[in-house]
């Protein structure tokens, strides 16, 4: 099943693969690794998303309770998606995600804690999920944003994403990591 999804011609990248180490802008010593399925690292996501400012919250997700976000998670880490995690020593700062959407698209989704934002973990965040799922043999992403999440949107644009759509209150971007065969 071919999607009918509209992708950029051009490649973008290459993107740094995973783990990377770097200093925030608050100074932090920052380590993203790709998931490895620990029960350290899901309890860390857990309590990560229980933290989760519900102003942040876009499109339902994270949700919002304990026994939905364990839910959720169980079926964002599962093998077919890929993870990072950004890692502030044992403290999950933030988290992204490649899930799949038919036979080639992935869908990526981003989740920075309130007090790791504006640091530029973000950047470092989808630049190495990009570099993992282009490692991994992802060709196709593409995300949903709402219009008005200035920064979201500005990041999104720097790291390669084009606006391929637009409905009333969110844009989809998307990016291609690999040519077509």
């Amino acid at each position: 099943m071919k999607s009918d999804r509209r992708y950029p011609d051009s490649v973008s990248g290459p993107f740094e693969v995973p783990p990377i180490e770097f200093v925030d802008r608050e100074d932090r010593e920052i380590e993203i690794r790709p998931y490895a399925g620990s029960e350290a690292e899901q309890e860390a996501l857990v309590e990560m998303y229980s933290a989760f400012d519900p102003s942040d919250r876009a499109q339902g997700i994270p949700p919002g309770q304990e026994s939905r976000i364990r839910t959720w998670l169980e079926s964002i880490l599962s093998e077919d998606c890929l993870n990072v995690i950004a890692w502030d020593d044992g403290t999950a700062a933030g988290h992204s995600t490649l899930v799949p959407d038919g036979e080639e698209d992935y869908e990526l989704a981003i989740f920075v804690l309130q007090d790791f934002q504006e640091a530029g973990i973000g950047t470092h965040l989808i630049e190495s999920l990009l570099g993992h799922g282009a490692e991994h043999g992802i060709k196709k992403v593409w995300l949903t944003v709402e219009r008005w999440n200035h920064p979201a949107v500005s990041l999104y644009k720097k790291v390669g994403f084009e606006t391929t759509g637009a409905e009333s209150f969110e844009l989809e971007m998307a990016i291609r990591l690999h040519e077509d065969d």
